[in-house]
C-alpha cells in the first residue's frame, strides 16, 4: 500500500504533464552538482596528477565529466526518439501524421528538461569563473542552446528540430578526451592524434552534415513549421543557422589544429 501510494503521488505530482518540465530541470541541475563532486573524489583517488593541478584546472577537469555525460546521455535520446521510437515520424499505422512539428510525449520533455538544467549549471559556470572555462561564443552558443531547449520543452513544438540539433552534442566527449589528454601531458602520443582525427569526422557528421539535412527537413515541412507561434518559428529559422556558423568557425579551428598535429608526427 505504502508503494503504490508512493507511485501515485509521483505521478500526480512529480509526473504529471505540467510539472516534468521543471522536476526534469531540477533534476538535470541536482545531476550536474553530483557528477562534479564523484568526479572530485575518484579522480583525486585513482588519478596521481590531479591533486598537482591547479584549482581553476581542477575545477575544469571535473566541469568537462559533466558536459561528458551530458553529451552521452542527450545524444542517445536523441537517436532513440527520432530514429527508432514513432514519435516525430511522418507516418504511424500507416497513416500520415498532421503535424509532425508538434509532436511530443512526457519522455521527450522529460530528457529536453534534463538538459536545460544541464545548460544552466554549465552557463552559471562559465559566467562565474569567465573566462577561464569558456569565452563570449560558449555564452552566447549556451543562451541561445536553453532559449530552443526550454521553448521546445514548455510549448512541445519543435521538439524534433531541437533533437537534431542536439545530437551533434556527439562531438562534446572527443573534445573534452582531447583537453584531459593536453593537461596529463599526452599531447606527443598516437592516441592524441587519433583523437583528433576521431574528433575532425564526428564534427563533420554530426555538426556540418546533419545541419545540412536539418535545413533540408525544415524546408521539406516548411508549412507546418509556419504553423508554430512566431517565436518557435524564429527559433526553427534563426537559432539553428546561428549555430551552424559557430560550428563552421570551430570546424576551420579543428581542422588547423589537426593539420598542425599530422604535420609534427611527419
Amino acid at each position: 500500500m505504502a508503494i503504490k501510494s508512493y507511485e501515485m503521488l509521483a505521478e500526480q505530482y512529480l509526473l504529471s504533464d505540467h510539472v516534468v518540465p521543471y522536476t526534469s530541470m531540477l533534476f538535470g541541475i541536482l545531476a550536474c552538482k553530483l557528477v562534479y563532486h564523484v568526479n572530485h573524489l575518484l579522480s583525486a583517488a585513482y588519478f596521481k596528477g590531479y591533486s598537482g593541478l591547479s584549482r581553476m584546472k581542477r575545477i575544469e577537469w571535473n566541469n568537462r565529466a559533466i558536459s561528458t555525460l551530458h553529451a552521452i546521455f542527450i545524444t542517445a535520446m536523441s537517436l532513440y526518439l527520432l530514429f527508432w521510437s514513432n514519435l516525430y515520424s511522418d507516418y504511424s499505422d500507416n497513416q500520415r501524421k498532421p503535424i509532425v512539428t508538434f509532436q511530443s510525449s512526457l519522455l521527450s520533455t522529460f530528457v529536453l528538461g534534463v538538459s536545460v538544467g544541464y545548460f544552466l549549471s554549465d552557463l552559471g559556470m562559465i559566467i562565474w569563473f569567465y573566462p577561464a572555462l569558456g569565452g563570449l561564443e560558449y555564452v552566447i552558443h549556451h543562451l541561445l542552446s536553453i532559449t530552443s531547449v526550454a521553448y521546445a520543452m514548455l510549448t512541445g513544438e519543435g521538439q524534433l528540430y531541437t533533437y537534431m540539433v542536439l545530437i551533434s552534442e556527439t562531438t562534446t566527449p572527443g573534445i573534452n578526451l582531447r583537453w584531459y589528454l593536453d593537461t596529463a601531458g599526452m599531447k606527443r602520443t598516437k592516441t592524441y592524434m587519433i583523437n583528433g582525427v576521431v574528433i575532425f569526422i564526428a564534427w563533420l557528421v554530426a555538426r556540418i552534415l546533419l545541419f545540412m539535412y536539418l535545413f533540408y527537413h525544415l524546408y521539406l515541412h516548411y508549412e507546418q513549421v509556419k504553423q508554430m507561434h512566431a517565436v518557435g518559428q524564429f527559433l526553427a529559422f534563426g537559432v539553428p543557422p546561428m549555430l551552424a556558423v559557430m560550428n563552421l568557425m570551430w570546424f576551420g579551428k579543428i581542422l588547423r589544429g589537426l593539420k598542425k598535429t599530422l604535420a609534427k608526427r611527419q
